[in-house]
């Protein structure tokens, strides 16, 4: 049986429409999991970040959910330093105010290419049996391929290095990519933020670097990733120094205040 050009037309219209019902109702229905899924991978990288979970180490949401009770989270007013009572640090994502012009300002011409700094940073103050043990602070920067995003750890004393962690990037497997080998990582615990007169001096070098008591402020290269190394260097150099979370560190050493 033949159908007329006007049915086939209104029976293809009907179809795409229920199609595009259900499409958008699957997709509401898992946006709220997803979100859930996302909050439970950055507190899973930021416990990384805290060695509060081992490289390779397995954890369910159970296991993340009751380790992040020692997280403390707390936004920041990022050219004062100073605490903000009013943004909920739960849920607040300082990359998603990076891209919005209310909540961020144009950055300074920078070797990491980040266009916008948010106003307000986000810390996540690690508790040990009510003490603080360290902060650990988002990061994000270009390597060679990629936008790296990740957290640094540092230190009660606002200068040592504590952990590193990417979980998101694109770079070469085996040359760049080794931003996620646990050797390189362990690499950086003990390495100091600042030199004597507060400028950021961390680095990564070319080649293997000394002890950290001898060489406080070097990190061990990268084999055969120099720009990944160099994008490395100026995203730590960046977020550590006064466009960033400067004002807060310094504010932080000088009154030594959760």
């Amino acid at each position: 049986m033949l159908f007329s050009t006007r049915y086939t037309l209104g029976f293809s219209a009907v179809v795409c429409v229920a199609c595009s019902l259900l499409v958008s109702s699957v997709a509401v229905g898992l946006r709220q999991r997803q979100d859930a899924n996302a909050l439970l991978e950055k507190r899973r990288n930021v416990l990384m970040a805290a060695g509060l979970l081992k490289p390779g180490e397995s954890a369910d949401r159970a296991r993340v959910q009751e380790l992040f009770q020692q997280i403390v989270p707390k936004v920041f007013d990022m050219k004062t330093g100073e605490y903000v009572e009013d943004i909920n640090a739960e849920t607040y994502d300082p990359i998603a105010a990076q891209q919005d012009p209310a909540m961020s300002k144009v950055a300074p011409e920078n070797q990491s290419k980040i266009k916008r700094i948010p106003n307000y940073g986000l810390v996540y103050q690690v508790m040990e049996d009510g003490k603080l043990k360290m902060l650990v602070f988002p990061i994000q920067g270009m390597g060679l391929w990629s936008t790296l995003y990740g957290f640094v750890a540092i230190d009660k004393d606002a200068n040592t290095i504590l952990g590193i962690t990417y979980y998101q990037h694109g770079e070469t497997p085996g040359l760049g990519g080794e931003v996620d080998n646990p050797k390189w990582k362990a690499s950086w615990i003990g390495r100091k933020v600042f030199d004597q007169n507060w400028n950021v001096a961390i680095r990564v070098i070319k080649g293997p670097a000394a002890s950290p008591q001898e060489a406080p402020h070097e990190v061990d290269g990268l084999s055969g990733a120099t720009l990944t190394s160099q994008g490395v260097t100026a995203m730590l150099q960046f977020w550590l120094g006064e466009n960033g979370y400067g004002p807060y560190l310094r504010k932080f050493k000088e009154s030594g205040r959760v």
